[in-house]
């Protein structure tokens, strides 16, 4: 056999790979994680420190950047508050970075701007002190809810403020509502249900990849392509016990994980936004609504998975 009638064939399927890859899409998403040091209302200083240690093991194997949103109320209880803020020095310790989420979990949408602008300040205590141990400083801040706002004044004044303050609020374009699962979750875990466990997992895996998948087309349509997206989780146990999974999912759609200094780089994240409104929502309806145009036919929360919600007493209010 000739060595040409060889080398021809594998030429051409290294062409093939190259050229399938070349049409693969470049996609890129930040991870965030609200509600730190943890959102359950039910969870004491010690166990949020074991949730913690396996949440920040997993992200440090997989050379994921990550930014944690602080509700730094949570660290004022009483015979906790050591392991509490322990809980949340573990994230510097290894190299990640905290944010601000409101001293309370305070919706703008819900106090004046006066008193939400004392939640921020009362929310960088802590996680301030906490950073300057690494010689950082806070630089995002995410609105609980993803209420930025019922009007536009109350908005941009707010928006001003924070700038002021060195602030760049974290947008959010990805959200599967883990926190709704989550709370599920810990409560069949509590109660030793795997079965339920699993199939809980096997839900919020799906449910993320058709939330991925309709919010990547709808960008397109919208904009014109796929921004660097930005993901919203929560710190609870299904993400610490399940992160590696919804990781691998991301993979496989194509995602690199990046900072979210470096998806905030996308231009997408300069185009023009008036969205007010009673309730929060992510960045793309922002900007479609914006527009005057409207998400339609959006995926479908899991009623089964709401009904079992309503149920736990380790889920709260649509947390953000």
């Amino acid at each position: 056999m000739r060595a040409s009638s060889v080398v021809i064939p594998f030429m051409l399927a290294i062409f093939a790979v190259s050229n399938l890859a070349a049409q693969q899409p470049q996609r890129e998403v930040a991870i965030t994680i609200d509600d730190l040091p943890a959102a359950s209302p039910t969870m004491g200083g010690k166990e949020m420190d074991e949730l913690t240690a396996k949440l920040l093991a997993t992200l440090k194997q997989n050379n994921v950047p990550v930014v944690g949103f602080v509700n730094e109320k949570k660290l004022y209880v009483k015979g906790e508050v050591d392991d509490r803020i322990a809980a949340l020095r573990m994230w510097t310790d290894n190299g990640f970075e905290l944010g601000n989420h409101t001293f309370s979990h305070a919706s703008l949408n819900q106090h004046t701007l006066k008193d939400w602008e004392e939640e921020v300040i009362r929310g960088e205590t802590v996680t301030s002190m906490l950073l300057a141990e690494h010689k950082m400083k806070i630089r995002y801040l995410r609105h609980p809810y993803l209420d930025t706002g019922r009007d536009l004044e109350t908005r941009r004044d707010a928006e001003n403020f924070l700038a002021q303050r060195g602030y760049r609020i974290a947008p959010v374009t990805m959200d599967a509502w883990d926190w709704m699962y989550g709370g599920v979750y810990e409560t069949a875990r509590k109660k030793g249900d795997t079965a339920l466990e699993q199939k809980l997992v096997a839900s919020y895996l799906e449910h993320t990849n058709d939330v991925f998948d309709y919010y990547e087309k709808f960008s397109k349509q919208l904009i014109g392509y796929e921004p660097a997206q930005i993901l919203l989780l929560h710190c609870n146990w299904l993400e610490a016990e399940h992160i590696g999974e919804l990781l691998d999912t991301l993979r496989k759609r194509g995602y690199k994980f990046v900072s979210l200094q470096e998806a905030l780089s996308d231009s997408a994240y300069g185009l023009p936004d008036t969205f007010v409104s009673e309730e929060g929502t992510n960045w793309i309806d922002h900007w479609a609504i914006t527009q005057g145009k409207f998400p339609q036919h959006t995926p479908e929360f899991p009623q089964w998975v709401i009904d079992l919600a309503h149920q736990s007493p380790h889920v709260t209010e649509q947390p953000y």
